[in-house]
C-alpha cells in the first residue's frame, strides 16, 4: 500500500472511531464532567448499575429489539420467498419498489404516519389509549422489514433453483423442502437481516418518540430526555458496555460465517452432506425458542394484574426525583404508600417530553391518556382556554395549603381551578469570573460586550432569544405591536457576530469546560453546571433586570381515566418528604413552605444556592404577572417565528 493510501486509511478510521474511544475513555473519568478528564474511576459504572430507570429503559429497548428482530426476520423472509417466486418481472420490480419505500422515506415522516394511523385505529375501536408496546413494536417491524427482505433475497436469487424441486420430487412437502433445502442455503441472508434488524431498532429514536405510549421508554428517548439537565458520563458506561457487546456480536457472527464457507466447501467434496439439512433445523428451532422465550418476556413485561391500578404521568425529562445519586425515588415512594394506605396496589407509568410543545401536540392528538402533566404557566394558559385541563377537587389535595400566597391567582389560572405550583424560577446570567471582568457583570450589556465576543451563547429558541433583547431594551415582553419585535430582532442581529453559538442544553458542556465564558440560562441549571466545572473554570451567576420568570405547574388533563388518583399523587408530590427530594434533585425553587422553610433542605442546599434560588419575594406576583412570558395569539407566534428564521439565515 502506498504511503498516501495509508494516510488517507488511517483518518478515515480516525473520523469512524474517535468518538467511540472519547467515550470510552470520558466513560471512567472520575468527574461528572463530558469534557475535561480528572481521573481513572469506576464510579459511574457503579452509578449505572444503581439507576433502576435507565436499566429499566435499556430493558425495554431490548426487548424491543429483539422482539422487533425476530418477527421481523419470519416475515421478511417469508416476504422475500413470495417476491422470489413471483413470474411476473413487472410484478417483482413493483415488490420491489415498495420495499424500498420505508427506506427512503424520512424518519420523522414514517413516524408521524404511523401515529396517525393509529390514533385512527383505536378512535375507530374506541380506545381511550392509542399507543403502547405494540403500536412501537409495529413501527420497528413496518422499518426492519425491507432491510431482512433486501438480504434475503440475492441469497434465494443465488441458489439453485431445481435443489427445493428435487426435494419435493423426492417425497418432501413444499414447507419440508424449504426447512431442510432452501433455508440453509440463505441462512447467511437470514441471519445478516436478523443482526441489522435488531441493530436498527435499537438505535431508533424518531420513530419511537412518535409511536411511543405510556409508561413504556426505551434508551435513546430517555437519553433524548436527560437532556433537560445534563447527560451524566454513566451514559458512557453504558454506551461502552453495548459498544463491546455488539462488537462480541459482530465476531460471533463472522465466525457462523467462516463455519457456513467450510460447510459449502465440504459439501462440494462430497462430505457430510446432511450437515447443512441439520444446520437448517437447528436454527429454526433456535428462531422458535428465541420467539418464544421473548413473547413470555413481552407478556411479563407489558402485562398487568387486573386488580393493579394505572396512573399515566407526564413530565419534563429529569424533572423528578427518581433515586439516582442516592436519592429518594418518589414514583416508587408513592407506590408504596398508596398501597399501604388504601390496601390496593398502583402502577405509575411515568413517560416524559423534552418541551411544552411536545407535550401539547401529544395530547392535541388524542393518542395518549395521561392523568397528570406538569406544563409551563403559558402552556396551562392556552391548555385551559382549550378546555384541556379538569378542575382539580382541592378536598384531595389537602397539601395545597403549604403554597405560598405569593404563588396564587397567577395570569395563567387566576382563580386557582386548574393547577397546582411545582417549582419556579428565573433566568439569569452564567460567566466564567476567571474570563469575564466583574465590573462587566451587571444586566442584559454583558451579552452585548464587544470584549468577550465569540464567548457569548445565546439561546437557540426564539421566545427566549428576542426575550433577552426585549429585556435588554425595555420592550413587553408579551407585545402585540410587531415594530417592537422589529426592534428586538435587530438588537440580535448587532449581537450576532459577538455569539459562538445558539443553545439549549448544549450550554452545560461549553461553560464547564471553559469553552464559553457568558451564557443565559435558568438559576436551577447553573448549579449543575457548578458541579461539573472544570478547574480551570470559575462559574458565577447573577440576576439581569429585568428578567423571566416562570412556574411549572401540576394538571390533570381532560383526556384523565382515573382524577381522584392523580389528585391523590399531586397531594403526595406536595408533601414534605417527597417535595424536598424533588427540589433537592432538580434544583429548581419549589413554592411549597413545606420545602423552603425546612431548616434540613436549607442546610443541604448551602446559602448560595437559597440566596440564589430563592430571592425576596414581597413583590413576586407583581413581577411575574408583568415580566412571565404569556401565550401569544397565532398570528403573532408565527410572526416571531419569521424573525427568528430570518435571524438564523442570515
Amino acid at each position: 500500500m502506498k504511503p498516501i493510501a495509508k494516510v488517507y486509511t488511517a483518518l478515515i478510521f480516525l473520523f469512524l472511531f474517535a468518538p467511540i474511544a472519547i467515550l470510552l475513555v470520558f466513560s471512567f473519568n472520575e468527574s461528572n464532567s463530558l469534557s475535561v478528564f480528572s481521573g481513572f474511576s469506576l464510579h459511574w459504572y457503579k452509578e449505572l448499575f444503581r439507576d433502576t430507570n435507565t436499566l429499566g429503559a435499556l430493558k425495554n429497548t431490548l426487548v424491543l429489539a429483539l422482539c422487533a428482530a425476530i418477527l421481523s426476520t419470519i416475515m421478511g423472509t417469508a416476504a422475500a420467498v413470495g417476491i422470489n417466486k413471483l413470474r411476473s418481472r413487472y410484478m417483482r420490480a413493483a415488490m420491489n419498489t415498495v420495499t424500498n419505500i420505508p427506506m427512503v422515506n424520512p424518519d420523522i415522516i414514517t413516524g408521524i404516519s404511523l401515529m396517525l394511523m393509529f390514533v385512527f385505529a383505536g378512535r375507530l375501536m374506541g380506545l381511550s389509549t392509542s399507543l403502547n408496546f405494540w403500536t412501537m413494536l409495529i413501527a420497528h417491524i413496518t422499518f426492519c422489514l425491507p432491510y431482512v427482505i433486501l438480504q434475503v433475497l440475492p441469497k434465494l436469487r443465488q441458489m439453485d433453483k431445481a435443489l427445493p424441486e428435487a426435494a419435493m420430487d423426492l417425497g418432501c412437502t413444499p414447507f419440508r423442502a424449504f426447512l431442510k433445502v432452501e433455508l440453509p442455503e440463505i441462512m447467511p441472508g437470514v441471519l445478516t437481516g436478523l443482526m441489522m434488524s435488531f441493530t436498527l431498532s435499537l438505535d431508533d429514536f424518531v420513530i419511537s418518540y412518535f409511536t411511543a405510549g405510556n409508561g413504556f421508554e426505551t434508551l435513546p428517548i430517555r437519553i433524548y430526555n436527560m437532556t433537560k439537565k445534563t447527560v451524566t458520563p454513566k451514559m458512557y458506561a453504558l454506551a461502552t458496555i453495548i459498544f463491546f457487546a455488539i462488537l462480541a456480536l459482530l465476531l460471533i457472527t463472522n465466525l457462523m460465517d467462516e463455519d457456513t464457507a467450510q460447510a459449502r466447501k465440504a459439501k462440494k467434496s462430497g462430505r457430510k452432506k446432511k450437515e447443512l439439512s441439520d444446520r437448517g433445523k437447528k436454527a429454526v428451532a433456535g428462531s422458535v425458542l428465541a420467539a418464544a422465550a421473548a413473547l413470555v418476556l413481552v407478556v411479563s413485561l407489558v402485562g398487568k394484574s387486573s386488580d393493579t391500578l394505572e396512573l399515566n404521568v407526564y413530565n419534563w425529562g429529569e424533572y423528578i426525583s427518581d433515586g439516582s445519586d442516592g436519592s429518594l425515588d418518589t414514583i416508587k415512594a408513592f407506590e408504596t404508600w398508596y398501597e399501604e394506605n388504601y390496601g390496593q396496589k398502583v402502577k405509575v407509568n411515568y413517560s416524559t417530553y423534552a418541551s411544552n410543545e411536545d407535550m401539547y401536540a401529544k395530547l392535541k392528538s388524542g393518542a395518549v391518556s395521561y392523568d397528570v402533566i406538569i406544563p409551563s404557566d403559558y402552556m396551562v394558559a392556552r391548555l385551559r382556554e382549550e378546555n384541556m385541563l379538569l378542575p382539580l377537587n382541592f378536598e384531595n389535595i389537602p397539601n395545597y395549603e403549604h403554597i405560598g400566597e405569593q404563588f396564587r391567582g397567577l395570569y395563567y389560572d387566576p382563580e386557582d381551578q386548574y393547577s397546582i405550583p411545582y417549582t419556579y424560577g428565573i433566568v439569569g446570567i452564567i460567566y466564567n469570573a476567571n474570563e469575564v471582568d466583574p465590573a462587566d457583570a451587571k444586566g442584559w450589556d454583558l451579552m452585548w460586550n464587544p470584549k468577550y465576543a465569540r464567548s457569548i451563547l445565546q439561546f437557540n429558541n426564539s421566545r427566549d432569544a428576542l426575550g433577552t433583547a426585549m429585556y435588554k431594551l425595555g420592550i413587553d415582553v408579551n407585545t402585540q405591536d410587531k415594530a417592537q419585535w422589529d426592534r428586538a430582532l435587530q438588537e440580535l442581529m448587532n449581537q450576532r457576530p459577538l455569539v459562538k453559538a445558539y443553545v439549549m442544553d448544549e450550554i452545560f458542556n461549553a461553560l464547564e469546560s471553559g469553552e464559553a465564558a457568558v451564557g443565559a440560562y435558568y438559576a436551577g441549571d447553573y448549579f449543575t453546571m457548578v458541579d461539573a466545572q472544570a478547574d480551570t473554570v470559575d462559574l458565577q451567576f447573577y440576576y439581569p433586570e429585568p428578567t423571566n420568570y416562570f412556574i411549572d405547574a401540576m394538571c390533570i388533563p381532560s383526556s384523565c381515566q382515573n382524577q381522584e388518583l392523580a389528585e391523590i399523587f399531586i397531594d403526595f408530590m406536595l408533601s414534605k418528604e417527597a417535595a424536598i427530594a424533588n427540589a433537592e434533585y432538580i434544583w429548581y425553587a419549589s413554592p411549597n413552605a413545606l420545602v423552603y422553610e425546612d431548616e434540613g433542605y436549607q442546610e443541604d442546599m448551602g446559602e448560595e444556592a437559597m440566596e440564589i434560588l430563592y430571592p425576596p419575594m414581597d413583590d413576586f406576583s407583581e413581577k411575574y404577572n408583568h415580566l412571565a412570558y404569556r401565550n401569544l395569539p397565532d398570528d403573532m407566534l408565527s410572526y416571531m417565528n419569521t424573525l427568528w428564521e430570518g435571524l438564523k439565515i442570515n
